[in-house]
């Protein structure tokens, strides 16, 4: 089952994929794209969930560990990778730096190399239950995380460093790996990066990250917890303005979205204060 929001004439309804349809009220509409689920006008595709906060773990994969290392020259990655506890952070808190499928990402001007991290998302029900599966990409700063690991806040925490969607995704079986790729197009359609990768790569499971997610920490139901990434491009890509990021998984769809730098939309969300 895949589950989207979706903005009709009538207001936003939460619909369903049915075959190759995306059912919403009474309405029911051919996608102009199957997988990234973009609609044609008056219809808009929204952020599946709007997460009152989105969580991330990192260096969940052994390639992420091994980035890390290499960025930074330290080895506070393979103690933590080896450790019983794993990191987590705050990305995002009243949706006010994550945009939905569509939407576009944003990258900071003071970092000479930027990189999309595509991952699983966990949205969470009451209690921290699974409540369902999303496509996240927790947009980072490679160059600032890497002078110094305390400069994580501002090398993963500006406008536009969050994406969510394009559906949700409720499994039969949480345990069954995902797969997961990513593909980078440049401004002229050209692509710059393509790499695969499945959740049967990573460290740690779901449901252990939730655990410790949980210990001693109101997190509000509808928050989403970004699991890691599997997928590093190489150390001579940044990403750019122009440039477009798409995330597959087969059981959700694709997540694709436009690259601008963060201070541009800043620019523009206050243009429509």
């Amino acid at each position: 089952m895949r589950r989207v929001r979706v903005r009709t004439p009538e207001g936003v309804h939460v619909g369903e994929v049915v075959e190759s349809l995306v059912v919403a009220g009474d309405r029911r509409i051919q996608p102009l794209d199957v997988d990234t689920l973009e609609l044609p006008p008056p219809y808009e595709l929204l952020l599946p969930v709007e997460p009152p906060e989105v969580w991330c773990a990192g260096v969940t994969y052994e390639r992420s560990r091994d980035a890390r290392i290499e960025e930074s020259g330290s080895d506070v990655y393979a103690r933590v990778y080896d450790a019983e506890r794993p990191e987590l952070f705050l990305k995002d808190a009243g949706c006010r730096r994550t945009v939905g499928p569509g939407g576009t990402i944003g990258i900071r001007g003071d970092s000479e190399w930027n990189v999309p991290e595509p991952e699983i998302g966990v949205v969470l029900g009451a209690d921290g239950v699974l409540a369902a599966l999303t496509i996240g990409n927790d947009v980072s700063s490679r160059a600032i995380e890497g002078a110094n690991p305390l400069y994580l806040p501002q090398a993963k925490v500006y406008a536009g460093a969050c994406a969510l969607g394009p559906a949700l995704h409720v499994p039969d079986d949480w345990d069954a790996p995902l797969a997961i790729s990513m593909r980078i197009l440049g401004a002229d359609g050209k692509a710059l990066f393509a790499g695969e990768t499945s959740t049967s790569r990573m460290r740690r499971s779901f449901g252990e990250l939730v655990e410790w997610l949980l210990r001693d920490n109101p997190v509000p139901p509808g928050s989403v917890l970004l699991t890691g990434t599997g997928l590093v491009p190489p150390d001579d890509f940044t990403l750019e303005p122009g440039q477009r990021v798409e995330i597959h998984v087969p059981e959700i769809g694709t997540l694709a979205n436009d690259v601008a730098l963060a201070m541009d939309l800043l620019e523009r969300s206050s243009a429509h204060v």
